[in-house]
């Protein structure tokens, strides 16, 4: 199983960097993409990168204008590297496929994948049918609806065919539960595969190997 999104290089695993990825290791995640936007051979995509327009009260930074202007610039530098994106969308769903079909001749085949999906299914229709994967994370065993949103995440993955199905966690955020609130990690994409498994009727080890292989073909592991 592979862990598609995390954030190690962040403070919250300044410590024990090391003994979270062999924690994964030892439950069977094979592999860990950790984000970051460079040039470096081990880059398998651009990302993250997209728009936000919740108001987060640490900054504040939610002028439309400037956040299109970069992401188009993100979308260009991509082009460019002939990497595929990984795409975060939070209120700005709209805004995001308007850029994405004018700049449609910039996107690879597959394009790439929306990192921790939301949105109602209108917005997941268009995404998948730009050739977009999408990705789930621990908060879809959070009961109720996230600030904002008037579509459950679990529908969201009813609706999502397994084979455009990635797996994350966007550790150290989004522990599932029995450990929300708590420093996510990558160990912890075994419980949103299993959970996936439960909401789609099918074997864990489907599950599994189906998001393997989305992961292996979208980022050319």
């Amino acid at each position: 199983m592979v862990d598609v999104h995390c954030h190690l290089n962040f403070n919250a695993f300044k410590d024990d960097y090391d003994e979270v990825i062999k924690r994964a290791f030892e439950v069977g995640v094979t592999k860990i993409i950790n984000v970051g936007l460079a040039k470096h051979k081990k880059v398998v995509a651009i990302g993250e990168i997209g728009m936000d327009y919740f108001r987060y009260k640490s900054n504040e930074i939610v002028d439309p204008k400037l956040q299109k202007e970069v992401f188009i610039k993100q979308i260009e530098l991509a082009h460019r590297l002939k990497k595929p994106l990984q795409i975060h969308n939070r209120h700005a769903g709209k805004d995001i496929i308007d850029i994405l079909l004018n700049h449609k001749s910039y996107l690879l085949n597959p394009p790439g994948m929306f990192h921790c999906m939301s949105g109602d299914l209108a917005f997941l229709k268009k995404v998948l049918e730009l050739g977009f994967y999408v990705g789930f994370d621990g908060n879809i065993t959070y009961k109720g609806l996230a600030p904002g949103e008037d579509t459950a995440l679990e529908d969201l993955v009813r609706a999502t065919p397994l084979d455009r199905i990635v797996l994350e966690t966007d550790s150290p955020y989004l522990s599932p539960m029995p450990f929300r609130g708590q420093r996510n990690e990558p160990k912890n994409v075994i419980i949103v595969g299993k959970f996936i498994s439960e909401i789609k009727g099918v074997s864990a080890e489907l599950v599994e190997q189906q998001t393997t292989q989305n992961t292996q073909f979208l980022f050319n592991l």
